[in-house]
C-alpha cells in the first residue's frame, strides 16, 4: 500500500486501528489486481471533455433495458458521459438519496445483471458513465441502521451517531428548512436519538468509526471493478462532525477526500470524484486540493447568475461570478461542472438578499416552485423562460461558452416543462410537499418524436440548437482547458469572450437582450453555424449568439 495512504489514515484516526488500516490495505491490494486485469482506462484526464447529461433511469426509460435502447438518441444527440441519478437500492423516499444497499441495483431497474451489460453497450458507444453515492448517510432501511436502532450492542451502532438527548451539535444547520425542525430523531427501542442532516429517515454515517470508511471504500471499488467511470460524492462537505463547529468542510472532511482518492488513484487512475458542494466557489475549490481530492466540482453559484444576466440583460452577473476574487484559480487537471437546471433547486443560497428578491420576481412563476423558505426555484429551464426557446437556446449557449464541463438535464433539449401531476402525487406519497418533484416527471417522448421530425417546431429548434452547440464543444474541447478572456464591450447586454488552444481562436458573443445588435470582430473568421467568412462586424438577433473561428497565428 502507497505510504500516502497510511499517512492519510494516520492524520484521522492515529495509531489505535491497526487492524482495520490492514484491512483497509488488503482490500486495496486485492482491488488493484482485479483492476489490472481489465482493459486500462486510455485517458485518466477524460472528464475534462465530458459533455453530461443527467438523467432518472426510471423516467427516462423505465429500466437498463429501456435505457440501453435509448443510448442511440443519446449518442445521436451527442453527449459523451451520462450522470445517472440515483439508481441503488432504496425505499424511494428521497428521490433514491436514501440507499438500502450500496452495492445493489433498484430491482425495478433490473438488477445489477442488467447495469452491467447498460455499462458495456454504453461504453462500446463512448459513452461514460458517473452515478450518485451518498457518502454522507444511509437510508434507515439500510441493514446497518436497522440493526443499531434495536440494539445498543449492535456491531454496526457506531455506523451512526448517538446521543441520550438533542443537545449535540447545536451550530449546525437546518439544511431541509420547512421540511424538517430538527437534525436528531428518537429511537423509541434504545431510548436516544441519532443524528442526520438532511430528512430524518436518512441516517448519518459516522466517519469517526473506521470501519464505516472501509465499508464505504469497499463500496467504491465494488463499482469501479465493474465499470462505473465516476461518482457524485453526495453531500461531502458534511461527512465529519466537531462539536462547537457548523459541522460542514471540516478540516477531516478533506484529508478523507484524500485518503479516498489515493485509495481509487493506488489501485487505478481516471476514476472521476465529483464534489457535491453547494457553497461559494472560493469554498468549493478546497475539495480540488493539490489534485489530490475531487478532479471536479459544481459551480453552483454561476446558475443565477446566467438568469440574472438574461433578465436584466447585463453580463456584468456571470463576468462577476468568474472573476478571481470570487472563483479563483483551481488546479491545472481539474475542472468545474456547471448546469442551468438539475434534479434538484435552482439554488439562492449563496446570492445577495437583493439578487434573491430579484429572481424570486422574475422566474417564480408559480408560488408551488418556492424551496427552502425562498432560497431555492423549483422548476424545469423551459418553465423558467415562459416557454421562450430563443432565451433557453441562449442560456444553454452560455452555458457551453463558460467555464466548466456541461450538463444538460434530461428533458431540456426538448422543451420539457413542470410535472404539476408528478409533484402532487409524489408529495402526496412522501408527506413533503416537495417543490423539486416539479423538475422530476418522466421524460416526454413525443417531444422527442416532434423534435426529430417536425422541422420548424420548438421542440426542433431547441434539439438540434443544442445539438449543435455540443459538437460544437467537442470539436474545440482544448480551448476549454483554461479560462476565458472576457472581451469589453459598451453594451452590457454584449457577453463575448475568447479562447485560444491547439493554434485556434474561439470568439463567442451573446445578445442577452430582445433588441438586434452588431458585434465588432477584429480578424476575419468563420461562423460555425454557416461556415461563412465573417469580417469586420456579426449581427445578433434578440437573444442570439455566434461561435467564430480563426487560426490563432491569423
Amino acid at each position: 500500500m502507497d505510504s500516502t495512504i497510511a499517512t492519510l489514515w494516520q492524520h484521522v484516526y492515529g495509531p489505535d486501528h491497526p487492524e482495520a488500516l490492514s484491512r483497509l490495505s488488503e482490500l486495496l491490494e486485492t482491488s488493484r489486481q482485479t483492476l489490472a486485469q481489465q482493459p486500462t482506462t486510455p485517458d485518466p484526464d477524460w472528464y475534462r471533455n465530458a459533455i453530461v447529461y443527467s438523467l432518472y433511469v426510471d423516467a427516462f426509460a423505465g429500466d437498463f433495458t429501456g435505457l440501453t435502447e435509448r443510448l442511440d438518441y443519446l449518442a445521436m444527440l451527442g453527449v459523451n458521459t451520462l450522470w445517472l441519478l440515483p439508481i441503488l437500492d432504496s425505499p424511494m423516499r428521497d428521490q433514491g438519496f436514501d440507499i438500502r444497499d450500496f452495492k445493489t441495483i433498484r430491482a425495478e431497474l433490473g438488477g445489477n445483471a442488467a447495469f452491467t451489460e447498460f455499462i458495456q453497450a454504453a461504453h462500446q458507444r463512448g459513452i461514460r458513465l458517473l452515478f450518485d453515492m451518498a457518502v454522507n448517510h444511509s437510508s434507515d432501511q439500510h441493514p446497518w441502521f436497522q440493526a443499531a436502532r434495536s440494539d445498543r450492542n449492535s456491531p454496526f451502532r457506531d455506523y451512526y451517531i448517538w446521543h441520550p438527548d438533542r443537545e449535540r451539535y447545536q451550530d449546525a444547520r437546518l439544511i431541509f428548512k420547512g421540511m424538517v425542525n430538527s437534525n436528531w430523531s428518537y429511537n423509541e427501542a434504545t431510548d436516544d436519538y441519532y443524528f442526520h442532516r438532511f430528512y430524518s429517515f436518512q441516517p448519518d454515517l459516522n466517519y469517526r468509526n473506521p470501519e464505516v470508511l472501509i465499508a464505504m471504500m469497499e463500496n467504491f471499488l465494488y463499482w469501479k471493478i465493474q465499470g462505473v467511470d465516476g461518482l457524485r460524492m453526495d453531500a461531502i462537505p458534511f461527512i465529519w462532525k466537531e462539536e462547537g463547529t457548523n459541522c460542514e468542510d471540516l478540516p477531516t472532511t478533506h484529508t478523507l477526500l484524500k485518503l479516498i482518492r489515493a485509495g481509487l488513484d493506488y489501485c487505478e487512475p481516471g476514476t472521476l470524484l465529483i464534489a457535491e458542494a453547494n457553497m461559494k466557489p472560493k469554498d468549493v475549490v478546497g475539495y480540488f486540493g493539490n489534485d489530490d481530492e475531487c478532479q471536479a466540482a459544481y459551480h453552483f453559484p454561476l446558475m443565477p447568475q446566467f438568469y440574472m444576466a438574461l433578465a436584466e440583460g447585463d453580463r456584468r452577473y456571470i463576468e462577476d461570478a468568474l472573476s478571481p476574487s470570487v472563483t479563483p484559480a483551481i488546479p491545472e487537471k481539474s475542472c468545474w461542472m456547471s448546469f442551468l437546471r438539475c434534479h434538484d433547486e435552482l439554488t439562492l443560497e449563496f446570492v445577495s438578499s437583493e439578487v434573491r428578491e430579484k429572481m424570486n420576481r422574475y422566474y417564480l412563476h408559480d408560488p408551488e416552485c418556492t424551496f427552502r423558505e425562498g432560497e431555492g426555484l423549483a422548476g424545469r429551464l423551459f418553465y423558467l423562460v415562459k416557454e421562450d426557446p430563443a432565451q433557453a437556446l441562449l442560456l444553454n449557449a452560455m452555458l457551453f461558452a463558460t467555464e466548466g464541463s456541461p450538463i444538460l438535464y434530461y428533458g431540456d433539449e426538448v422543451g420539457m416543462t413542470n410535472d404539476e401531476t408528478f409533484y402532487r402525487e409524489n408529495s402526496a406519497r412522501t408527506g413533503f410537499r416537495d417543490a423539486r418533484f416539479m423538475n422530476r416527471g418522466d421524460m416526454s417522448w413525443s417531444k422527442v418524436d416532434v423534435a426529430l421530425n417536425q422541422p420548424g417546431s420548438v421542440e426542433h429548434q431547441l434539439f438540434h440548437g443544442i445539438q449543435q452547440l455540443i459538437e460544437w464543444r467537442r470539436r474545440l474541447a482544448a480551448c476549454f482547458h483554461r479560462s476565458a478572456r472576457f472581451l469589453a464591450n459598451p453594451n452590457p447586454a454584449v457577453y463575448s469572450l475568447e479562447r485560444e488552444a491547439s493554434g485556434q481562436r474561439l470568439f463567442v458573443a451573446h445578445n442577452l437582450s430582445a433588441t438586434p445588435v452588431e458585434v465588432e470582430v477584429d480578424q476575419p473568421m468563420t461562423d460555425l453555424a454557416s461556415n461563412q467568412v465573417v469580417i469586420g462586424s456579426v449581427g445578433l438577433l434578440a437573444y442570439g449568439y455566434v461561435w467564430l473561428v480563426s487560426d490563432a497565428t491569423d
